[in-house]
């Protein structure tokens, strides 16, 4: 039996059809592993000692009932063989400091994904250093730059560099009258830079959620925006559909894959429009659920197969 930490967002907060932590403890339990919940509020670091207000916590596969809490108590993390960091971004100064506990204790835990790649490769700049396989993408505060960028690339997509799920995404047409406002609205809103992309139309027809587990294409699942929204998540309304890999598809993960294994990025998303990579997710990705409700595989049991040989590696190691 492993002892299993849980790093992660209120427990209200679970979207239950579709939460990918929620499916990882179902699998942990299934087999056999003790569970702990606590939140990064709860994280004190205190001389060399790495402890959390934890709870144990127990699943079930029932949207009336849950999980169950034990009592609290005061849990020194280094007891723990796994410590799955799985709270939602945004990716701030809160979430960089939890980076930064939790590598104290990786001589020893496993700290699924690596802490330190998790703060270094932040979703939305990590991806530029594959940016062959992306459309033309800008990342900037600069109005002038980005107007240059509008004037080559036509229609373009605007979003907040740590923004997360869809949110304060917006197409902007080469003469839309709306443009001085949005960024003006984005200049007060949010202090890090944007991100400026060309717009790709084929979003109409989906926008692919791959899985990768230890740098090995598992799933995926094909996400349609809603007939109003550019929006694929399933958060704004997107709808979730059975797909295959393209071969383009299969390149873009090969690529991808030797680097994701190396910095210790078990449980990886990335998204992909039209044969062109838009995002690499790795701080809370998600779409275990939604894959095998579209009759996919359960990729928690993989996904768990991966820790477990981790966490032997990681102890024959020691």
């Amino acid at each position: 039996m492993l002892e299993i930490a849980v790093q992660m967002d209120p427990l209200e907060r679970i979207n239950f059809a579709g939460d990918s932590t929620f499916a990882l403890m179902l699998e942990a339990k299934r087999r056999g592993h003790r569970l702990w919940f606590y939140t990064p509020d709860q994280l004190a670091l205190e001389g060399g000692a790495l402890t959390a207000l934890a709870r144990p916590i127990d699943v079930f596969d029932d949207p009336s009932r849950y999980y169950e809490l034990g009592e609290a108590r005061e849990l020194d993390l280094i007891e723990m063989d796994v410590v799955l960091l799985r709270q939602d971004p945004p990716f701030d100064l809160a979430y960089i400091t939890s980076t930064h506990f939790l590598e104290r204790i990786q001589s020893r835990v496993l700290v699924v994904n690596d802490p330190g790649h998790v703060r270094n490769a932040p979703e939305k700049v990590f991806v530029m250093e594959f940016a062959e396989l992306m459309p033309p993408t800008l990342i900037t505060r600069d109005r002038a730059a980005i107007e240059r960028f509008r004037a080559r690339h036509g229609d373009i997509v605007m979003k907040p560099l740590y923004g997360h799920g869809g949110a304060a995404v917006f197409k902007i047409g080469p003469r839309d009258p709306n443009f001085g406002s949005l960024f003006d609205m984005f200049s007060v809103t949010f202090r890090e830079p944007w991100v400026v992309q060309q717009f790709l139309p084929e979003v109409a027809k989906g926008d692919k959620r791959i899985i990768l587990i230890d740098g090995e294409a598992m799933g995926a699942i094909n996400r349609v925006p809603a007939q109003d929204d550019i929006r694929s998540n399933m958060v704004r309304g997107g709808a979730a559909g059975a797909t295959e890999l393209s071969p383009r598809e299969q390149e873009i993960c090969a690529r991808l894959g030797p680097e994701l294994k190396k910095r210790g990025l078990v449980f990886v998303g990335i998204d992909v429009i039209d044969g062109r990579l838009t995002e690499i997710n790795v701080t809370s990705p998600t779409g275990l659920r939604a894959l095998k409700r579209v009759g996919g595989p359960d990729l928690a049991i993989p996904l768990f197969d991966a820790i477990e040989t981790r966490l032997a590696q990681l102890r024959a190691v020691k």
